[in-house]
């Protein structure tokens, strides 16, 4: 199945091999995970948890969204926006060029078009209402990063640049994107995009890869870090927790933005994936930037409840006075111009679980009090 991707080969193959990081067969991360960071008591989810657990992992009904297109139509005031259009796809305009992360346009975060994760709904616009963008970042080839049909059709109607981690391009030559439009980093290397005043530079992460059976880690994973002429912007991929953050913001910050992510997340990943407490600490560990949260509200891949990282995060926030946005899916926001307060939107979709009514106004607005930069640690 082409969905399954390629493996490198040749002058790939060699440059991966030349990495720090690779191990022989495969990559694998160098960083020590802190003790207590994974649950090693806690049961890993099964195949019959997630076909059979019922604990509201999927929204009782449509999710608001925003057609972000007369918006983008305003040149943003800061220089600085960003549409989040579901789980880790961001439209980044950024000192006047566009970066899309991750683009899923695909229905199932999976090889298989009847079988797999399937998004709540679909995104907020068709690929084809899409802006021309001056760049494609891609963090790792998981299925919910890495859509074979999004690729396809960006490779046969556009020619978009692609900046990725090692070894990702031997899948995005495979469904068609020239070699020529293809950029591979390993972490801490640098790519100026043509014709463009962005730079990309990729950092570390904390996660794995893979898309078959027979191929975990044959590619790197990254956080991916997007320099324009004015504003920086941090886009973590997947990743668990790890204190690499701390150096990433001492070599490449301070940030005006920080994408991290939130949802899919259990006690025994915590060396694989964030979840929102851990988010909040790796926001501090970069800077204490704006903080952005991709990877939720899209997918079922974790036993949570689908809005659980939504609340989570927010009760935090408004603890820690931490500068937060929650933006409906396809709502251009800037940083720069974010207010106090912040509507949680997804509460009146939550509420249609416990067989109540969503109610006829939005939920009323939650104040964040202004506050000092903390650290959770």
């Amino acid at each position: 199945m082409m969905s399954f991707g390629d493996r490198a080969r040749g002058a790939r193959l060699e440059r991966m091999a030349a990495s720090p990081r690779w191990a022989g067969d495969g990559f694998r991360n160098l960083h020590p995970i802190p003790a207590g960071l994974r649950d090693t008591e806690a049961a890993r989810p099964t195949l019959r948890d997630f076909l059979f657990s019922d604990n509201h992992r999927v929204p009782p009904g449509p999710l608001p969204t925003v057609d972000p297109r007369a918006g983008w139509q305003r040149t943003p005031d800061s220089g600085l926006r960003a549409t989040w259009l579901g789980h880790s796809t961001v439209l980044i305009e950024i000192d006047g060029f566009r970066v899309l992360t991750d683009p899923v346009w695909g229905t199932r975060a999976s090889p298989f078009r009847l079988m797999g994760p399937k998004r709540f709904q679909p995104m907020p616009l068709r690929l084809r209402q899409m802006p021309e963008v001056d760049v494609v970042v891609i963090s790792h080839d998981h299925y919910d990063h890495l859509d074979y049909p999004t690729i396809r059709a960006l490779a046969r109607h556009t020619q978009v640049p692609f900046v990725t981690s090692l070894g990702v391009g031997a899948h995005l030559q495979a469904w068609g994107v020239a070699p020529e439009r293809i950029t591979e980093l390993d972490w801490w290397e640098s790519h100026a995009v043509p014709g463009t005043g962005l730079r990309i530079t990729a950092a570390p992460s904390q996660h794995f890869s893979g898309r078959g059976l027979k191929d975990r880690n044959a590619t790197l994973w990254s956080s991916l870090v997007i320099s324009g002429e004015r504003h920086q912007v941090f886009f973590s991929g997947d990743t668990g927790l790890t204190s690499e953050y701390q150096l990433i913001r001492e070599r490449l910050g301070p940030f005006d933005l920080v994408m991290l992510e939130v949802g899919a997340y259990h006690p025994s990943w915590g060396d694989i994936h964030l979840g929102p407490v851990n988010a909040v600490q790796a926001n501090a560990w970069l800077g204490n930037a704006t903080l952005l949260p991709v990877h939720w509200g899209t997918f079922s891949l974790a036993m949570h409840a689908w809005d659980e990282p939504a609340e989570t995060l927010l009760a935090l926030a408004t603890e820690r006075a931490l500068p937060l946005l929650m933006p409906r899916a396809g709502e251009p926001v800037e940083p720069a111009r974010a207010t106090d307060q912040l509507t949680p939107w997804w509460r009146g979709i939550a509420r249609a679980t416990c067989g109540v009514s969503s109610p006829a106004t939005e939920p009323a607005p939650v104040t964040i009090k202004p506050g000092f930069p903390w650290p959770l640690d």
